[in-house]
């Protein structure tokens, strides 16, 4: 476990209190044994001196007794004195102060030099280690002999081991001293940074009403006698004024810490107020922490109002009809509405972050890719109508696309919106198809105006001549034949007379349920001898309309009798009406089990002239007329193969007509 602040600073003051007491140590020790040495030398010196001086006389008379009594007085006045001895000039003994004889290797231990000066050595007798002094004893210059003297090591180091012993404890008590000041010291400071750290701690943690800076004995209000309850720093026990931005005192500067500051260190409050560096990081790290907790709550009301915001835009984007997405320079999907993603048959998580390539087929991916690129580069918007064809068919496409941008010359994005205009697309289709049926019909109308009568008047002399020429010849067949055709082309001028709209309208209420069921009673007995069944299933209620009957009823036949030919021989045809939308309309079904129409024939079968019958079987007007006699009524007529309403049925068509039920007007009428 690593030490804290606190460990580490009483540890590096403790390791530098105890090298700085064995640097202390070791000096002392050395100066002690460097004066015990020069303590010895003096007084060995000394000693030797005084009793060399005392030997010159008794040596000089051979007095031994005098010489034996110097050196037992002089062992017996010191103690640190281990032995004395004198010799003469030869080295040969004369007194000492052995009791149990004279050693004799002491004699060469050591010698006076050459230079007749006293000698000093440190001599190991095996039970002491002594100091050896060697003095020699001169007369006039002329030598006597050597006095050897011998002093106790021991004793002397143990004089100067109890020095150092003192010394060791007085540098211990010098420690443990200096430790205890130091913690008092170090102590509130480490106490302030631990506080400091667990504040962070927490801070870290969504806590922002810590409070770190310790509790002033006198405040702003106390110093400065203020009693402004509305003052943000009255009563703040934990926040220093000079941190606080709108403060009332008379002296402050408006604004925050960064404007204040100057002018509220010149403050007395600051003054008394303000504490060491410690106290400053903590009252800062107070002030930061209000500060935080005040930009959060203004941050966090702002993603607020940003979230409300995306989900109302969300709820606004996907409400609307049209698809709507966003790319990024990149091309990646950053957002779409409802409708894109019903159109891709995708969730908006399976399409935000992909690319064109990852939704598309590549032949659409690569066009895709080049149009937003060309739109991101140029900044000049797209606008196009796109044919797609998809799992439910093909569909009609209104794009746009538009660049997002974020500078001036920077593109942020694409913006790609568009709508299905399918149905448009259909509705202009019948635009044309009723602007082309409606320039054949000006034509059929001037064209059955020219030939009518002529028509007429062949017709009339035909039947003259039939009267004339006898019955059984060639003429009167030739004459048949002629009458007989002339009456087709009558009515073909008719049929024509009718999809033009020339002939007279008769405007009336009448039950459609009544007018179906005279048409299918006077086609059913004819329809049964090839064994083509009608069956019936009218509205329970009478389905009244305005319009012309007879117009209405020649729409049933016409419809019928395409049923009928459809079918040939043993088929079924069923006939229904109901009301649609909500009793606005009026729906008659004619459904039969025929061939069939094919899928291109389909979509032409209301066109004029246009038939899937054989040669002399049909001019191709009958359904353009019913189309034109609907449409007259505002109605609509729509053809399905198969029908739509049994779907077990895998050919066959059935005819919707939808008119209006109740109307009171009728398109020129």
């Amino acid at each position: 476990m690593k030490l804290g602040l606190r460990g580490k600073i009483y540890l590096g003051f403790f390791f530098l209190l105890l090298v700085q007491g064995l640097v202390i140590f070791a000096w002392i020790s050395h100066v002690m044994k460097e004066s015990m040495l020069d303590e010895i030398k003096n007084r060995g010196a000394s000693i030797g001196n005084s009793l060399s001086v005392g030997l010159v006389e008794p040596m000089l008379a051979m007095d031994f007794l005098r010489m034996k009594v110097l050196v037992d007085e002089t062992v017996r006045l010191d103690q640190d004195i281990f032995y004395t001895f004198v010799l003469d000039r030869e080295g040969n003994p004369l007194v000492h102060t052995f009791k149990n004889g004279f050693p004799v290797q002491l004699k060469a231990a050591n010698q006076v030099s050459d230079r007749g000066t006293a000698s000093l050595q440190l001599l190991d007798t095996g039970d002491q280690r002594v100091y050896d002094y060697a003095v020699p004893v001169k007369v006039n210059g002329d030598s006597l002999g050597t006095l050897r003297l011998g002093l106790f090591q021991s004793r002397a180091e143990k004089v100067v081991n109890q020095i150092l012993v003192s010394t060791i404890i007085i540098i211990v008590l010098a420690i443990f001293t200096a430790g205890f000041v130091g913690a008092l010291l170090v102590n509130p400071m480490t106490r302030s940074i631990k506080k400091l750290h667990d504040s962070s701690e927490q801070a870290l943690r969504g806590n922002l009403d810590v409070h770190t800076a310790p509790m002033l004995g006198k405040n702003c209000w106390d110093i400065m006698l203020c009693h402004r309850q509305e003052c943000p720093a009255y009563k703040n026990y934990h926040h220093r004024c000079w941190y606080l931005a709108g403060t009332l005192c008379p002296t402050c500067i408006e604004g925050e810490y960064a404007k204040k500051i100057e002018s509220c260190r010149q403050c007395q409050v600051y003054k008394q107020c303000s504490g060491d560096e410690i106290q400053s990081l903590a009252e800062s790290f107070d002030a930061m922490t209000l500060s935080l907790k005040g930009n959060l709550s203004v941050l966090k009301k702002a993603e607020k109002i940003l979230s409300d915001q995306k989900i109302r835009l969300q709820t606004i984007l996907d409400a609307i009809p049209d698809f709507i997405s966003l790319q990024d320079q990149e091309g990646r999907f950053v957002s779409v509405n409802r409708t894109f993603c019903e159109m891709l048959g995708k969730t908006k998580d399976e399409i935000v972050g992909r690319v064109n390539a990852d939704l598309f087929p590549p032949s659409h991916a690569e066009r895709y890719n080049e149009e937003d690129r060309k739109v991101l580069e140029t900044g000049i918007p797209l606008i196009k109508e796109n044919q797609v064809t998809g799992p439910k068919g093909s569909k009609w496409l209104h794009v746009v696309k538009i660049c997002v941008s974020e500078t001036e010359e920077r593109s942020k994005g694409l913006v790609c919106s568009g709508r299905d205009i399918t149905p448009l697309k259909r509705v202009q289709e019948q635009l044309t198809h009723a602007q082309k049926m409606e320039s054949v019909g000006r034509l059929a109308a001037g064209v059955a105006h020219e030939i009518n009568t002529p028509l007429g008047i062949i017709l009339g002399y035909g039947q003259l001549l039939l009267e004339d020429v006898e019955k059984e010849g060639q003429i009167h067949g030739d004459l048949i034949s002629i009458v007989k055709q002339t009456k087709i082309c009558a009515r073909i001028v008719k049929d024509l007379l009718n999809f033009s709209r020339s002939g007279d309208r008769v405007i009336s209420r009448f039950d459609v349920n009544e007018a179906l069921e005279e048409v299918v009673s006077m086609v059913d007995h004819t329809f049964s001898l090839n064994h083509v069944n009608i069956s019936r299933q009218y509205h329970g209620r009478p389905l009244i309309m305005n319009g012309d009957p007879e117009k209405i009823k020649q729409v049933f036949i016409n419809l019928l009798h395409n049923s009928f030919d459809a079918i040939g021989e043993d088929g079924q045809i069923h006939v229904t009406t109901r009301e649609a939308k909500a009793g606005k309309e009026i729906e008659i079904s004619i459904t039969d089990t025929g061939c069939g129409i094919g899928r291109e024939e389909i979509q032409k079968i209301f066109e004029p002239f246009y038939t899937t019958k054989g040669p002399d079987q049909g001019t191709g007007l009958g359904l353009s007329v019913s189309f034109g006699i609907i449409k007259e009524h505002n109605g609509r007529i729509k053809a399905h193969s198969p029908p739509i309403s049994d779907k077990t049925l895998a050919q066959g068509t059935q005819f919707i007509v939808s008119l209006p039920l109740g109307s009171n007007r009728m398109e020129g009428a």
